[in-house]
């Protein structure tokens, strides 16, 4: 069953259609990698179904809820968290804050509770803090909890992130090229991690380059160039995929 269905999803700036008439579905439990060569729209399409991006056309419905247009926080509400190509992490506050500010959308002291420093909100932030806590051991990186983020090494920062987007529990995970930057041995742990997270009930959506990482973990794959869809099918099918072939290295491959 579909957790995620993209229906008829199209978005124009200007004269400039950079997705057009996207139609697909994640189902529930899957790992789908969302492929093409760089300008095919990947990032515009989870800058959609993440609510940065207002749709021109076409629908975005999760866990049956039509959500096209919502704002970024109630997506995340909903259940959809992200990472992103160019890592943002606030980059003078700890490993441990940065985790814990990812749990925002599911804590639910009021401002009074803040002020007065309550017993609810003493024990929320406790909770906060230990599950935090509990994805720095998962992720290894739990002996940085005090330091501050922007002092990891770089393949860190990217587990950082991605564990700051777990946090919340979300039921689907959007992935942008989290293997961008990485060498050999912090690819393969990373494919081994999201294998982790999809085994724990987490949906993963995926955008990246790396072709060995991409065929080695995937579901399913989608293909975009200039932003329509031009082939999909297990990871196999579309290596062998003549206009995949065509996309990427001309039609002279």
């Amino acid at each position: 069953m579909a957790l995620l269905t993209l229906d008829g999803l199209t978005k124009s700036f200007g004269g400039l259609t950079a997705v057009k008439n996207l139609t697909f579905g994640v189902d529930a439990g899957a790992i789908v990698s969302l492929i093409g060569p760089n300008g095919a729209g990947k990032s515009t399409v989870f800058n959609l179904v993440t609510g940065i991006y207002r749709p021109t056309s076409g629908a975005v419905v999760f866990d049956g809820r039509d959500i096209s247009g919502q704002k970024p926080n109630a997506v995340a509400e909903a259940g959809i968290m992200r990472t992103f190509q160019n890592i943002r992490l606030f980059a003078y506050m700890t490993v441990l804050e940065n985790v814990m500010v990812g749990r925002h959308t599911r804590m639910h002291a009021k401002p009074w509770d803040d002020a007065l420093h309550s017993r609810y909100e003493r024990n929320e932030e406790k909770a906060c803090k230990q599950r935090a806590m509990e994805l720095l051991e998962w992720f290894g990186i739990a002996r940085y909890a005090t330091d501050w983020a922007r002092n990891l090494p770089y393949g860190m920062q990217r587990r950082l992130e991605i564990a700051r987007a777990l946090v919340s529990e979300p039921k689907l995970l959007l992935l942008d090229e989290p293997a961008a930057g990485t060498n050999p041995a912090e690819k393969i742990d990373l494919m081994k991690l999201v294998q982790a997270i999809r085994d724990r009930g987490v949906t993963v959506l995926l955008i990246e380059h790396d072709m060995k990482l991409v065929m080695g973990i995937s579901d399913y794959v989608h293909v975009l160039d200039y932003g329509e869809e031009i082939a999909h099918g297990k990871p196999d099918e579309v290596r062998h995929d003549q206009r995949v072939i065509e996309a990427y290295l001309g039609k002279g491959a």
